[in-house]
């Protein structure tokens, strides 16, 4: 997946223009979170992890360029402080995350914490027998309603037959049985876009966990699987819709709470969301309705 963080500095609020996994999964996780992020746009500081993440994605990435007989775990981790330091520099405000740390101990143990995860890669990949059609790859596409999907995808191999793999890289750990569905969404998202836009279902998904322990996970997509996802698509994006419309975005209390930088803003946590910065029609305002219930069911 492709890793960004947030910037310093608020842009102006817009209503949104389509759809990628990630911001999906915001509105289903959480509608108000989804508002902060898309239409209000406000700035959430770089977050240690995410950043992290970021890097090990740039190396991963780049290990490519090199040729095969060279792609080794030691080569990986010496592109970590380059990649960093390539980030760091347009990036300015990532200093922010080793704030006092004079002798560098702290980007020492963080950028070690890196080298655990390119490690633990290579027990998982062999990238010497690997060769990539593309790396992190914009893909977008419109459906046939026009709404607009859009994403990137870390890795995207083709056998010599013509079948296509995707490859997404996660730097937590694998999710439980219970949670695998969730984060394969994201993948039958991209198979989505690659069939509406070459024409062509991919053979198979794959989640490549670098966290605790490593874990490999595999989904082989048909076009049913992929149709199922349309339509949950679109019955998401006419809430999100509806939401625009009326400004109704309820926060959700669940299990990555404790992670928000939005609490403060958040009624679950006694907050006030700041106004809503889009227009609204003249006779339908937020309190003149109970808000209904945004959320689109899980199940593809």
């Amino acid at each position: 997946m492709h890793q960004t963080d947030t910037g310093p500095t608020a842009r102006p609020a817009a209503p949104p223009t389509g759809l990628s996994p990630s911001r999906a999964g915001d509105f289903m996780t959480c509608p108000l979170l989804y508002r902060l992020r898309v239409i209000d746009r406000l700035p959430e500081p770089p977050s240690p992890a995410a950043t992290r993440g970021t890097v090990v994605h740039a190396v991963l990435e780049r290990l490519f360029d090199h040729p095969p007989a060279e792609r080794t775990a030691g080569l990986a981790r010496s592109l970590l402080r380059p990649q960093w330091e390539r980030l760091l520099g347009e990036r300015p405000e990532l200093a922010e995350l080793f704030p006092d740390d004079p002798d560098g101990t702290a980007l020492a143990g963080w950028l070690g914490d890196a080298e655990k995860l390119v490690d633990r890669w290579f027990r998982l990949e062999d990238p010497t027998r690997l060769h990539p059609a593309e790396r992190e790859l914009y893909v977008e596409t419109s459906l046939g309603s026009g709404l607009l999907l859009r994403g990137y995808i870390d890795r995207v191999d083709v056998a010599p037959s013509g079948e296509v793999r995707l490859v997404d890289y996660k730097t937590g750990r694998a999710p439980s049985r219970d949670f695998e569905g969730k984060a394969m969404f994201q993948m039958k998202f991209y198979a989505l876009v690659v069939w509406r836009w070459k024409g062509v279902i991919p053979r198979r998904l794959q989640l490549v966990y670098l966290g605790g322990g490593g874990d490999v996970v595999t989904y082989d997509p048909d076009e049913t699987d992929l149709l199922a996802v349309e339509r949950k698509l679109h019955a998401l994006w006419e809430t999100i819709s509806r939401a625009v419309e009326t400004g109704e975005f309820p926060a959700t209390r669940n299990r990555l709470c404790d992670w928000c930088d939005h609490q403060a803003r958040c009624p679950e946590f006694g907050g006030t969301p700041p106004p809503y910065p889009l227009p609204l029609p003249a006779a339908r305002r937020p309190d003149d309705d109970p808000p209904g219930d945004p959320m689109v069911s899980e199940e593809s």
